[in-house]
């Protein structure tokens, strides 16, 4: 009995895998082999950098929100725990888009949580 080989599926696979190398330098978009082993590293690095994202993006809040409370005579350290302590709900997100967008409702929530 002749061996199967089921070449319209191999080629889909081949093809798919190619069109994720899309744009790759060289052999890394041509050679499906090469591609392989490229395609598997950058989805490794993506899977870690969604992660990795969520720290940078946090430091860069609270960098808006230091920026910003300073210029209100206060710190970020002082600003989070005295938001703690009235027990205002507001995330790190938000209080640095209004830092950087709405620096009067900024300095709103400033002058409420110093009362």
């Amino acid at each position: 009995m002749p061996r199967s080989q089921n070449k319209v599926a191999s080629h889909r696979r081949r093809k798919k895998l190619l069109g994720k190398a899309k744009g790759y330098w060289g052999a890394r978009s041509k050679v499906h082999t090469v591609a392989k082993h490229h395609v598997e590293k950058a989805l490794t690095h993506a899977y870690r950098h969604r992660r990795t994202k969520k720290r940078l993006f946090r430091g860069i809040w609270v960098a808006r929100i230091n920026a910003a409370a300073r210029t209100h005579g206060t710190t970020y350290s002082k600003l989070i725990a005295a938001l703690d302590k009235k027990s205002v709900e507001i995330n790190r997100k938000v209080l640095a888009d209004l830092a950087v967008n709405n620096p009067e409702a900024f300095a709103e929530v400033v002058k409420f949580v110093a009362a």
